[in-house]
């Protein structure tokens, strides 16, 4: 992890937390030192990540994945994630703080682009604008896999009686039975009102769901 602000910090937490070894890396000595205080990370060092030679001193280019969490400085981040491809590491996670920040990451060639704000404000949009939608995962810009309240309209109809893929394109995944999720369901299976169902499709074709 190359940077400890809010983000890299909550990142850096989680993995703490799950059981992985995580080293983390600022340029501010004083991030370090509270990471290590609060025992977020297993390791954390102070350097300067648009020096190659730290990098590579501090081991950073022996690892497989590499996250880099400077949003904010729009140049230091540039020059790190470049600095830290060109090193070899196989996988690089870059935060961006703008669309344009993001398109350069992708020029310099970061694997992955994570947009924070972008993407909170888009799920909360989603989530006033779709209050029925539990639970999203985006495939691609395209497609998602949705967790949803089962519509009225389905209420006490079997999943061959909702014709789900005829009429919307969609495929179901699960439904909820008893607080578990029964997967791949058999069709003669009746969906109730307050139950969930998980689905799989193009991103028009779950708008068009009755929710």
């Amino acid at each position: 992890m190359i940077g400890l602000g809010r983000f890299g910090r909550a990142v850096c937490a989680t993995l703490h937390n799950l059981g992985y070894q995580v080293l983390a890396t600022d340029v501010d000595e004083k991030r370090v030192s509270e990471a290590l205080t609060e025992d977020i990370v297993g390791h954390a060092l102070q350097i300067d990540s648009t020096e190659p030679a730290a990098l590579r001193e501090a081991g950073i280019f022996e690892f497989d994945t590499v996250i880099v969490a400077i949003g904010n400085y729009i140049q230091e981040s540039i020059i790190t994630t470049l600095n830290v491809k060109e090193g070899g590491v196989p996988h690089v996670v870059a935060k961006a703080s703008s669309e344009v920040h993001c398109k350069l990451l992708k020029r310099v060639g970061a694997d992955h682009v994570v947009f924070p704000e972008y993407e909170a404000g888009s799920a909360l949009a989603r989530t006033l604008t779709k209050p029925s939608i539990l639970e999203r995962f985006d495939l691609d810009p395209d497609n998602s896999i949705v967790e949803l309240l089962v519509p009225d309209e389905f209420h006490g109809k079997t999943i061959t009686e909702i014709q789900l893929r005829n009429r919307y394109g969609l495929n179901l995944l699960a439904v909820s039975q008893d607080g578990k999720f029964l997967i791949n369901p058999e069709p003669t299976k009746r969906l109730e009102r307050g139950s969930a169902m998980v689905v799989i499709g193009c991103n028009k074709d779950i708008n068009r769901l009755p929710i």
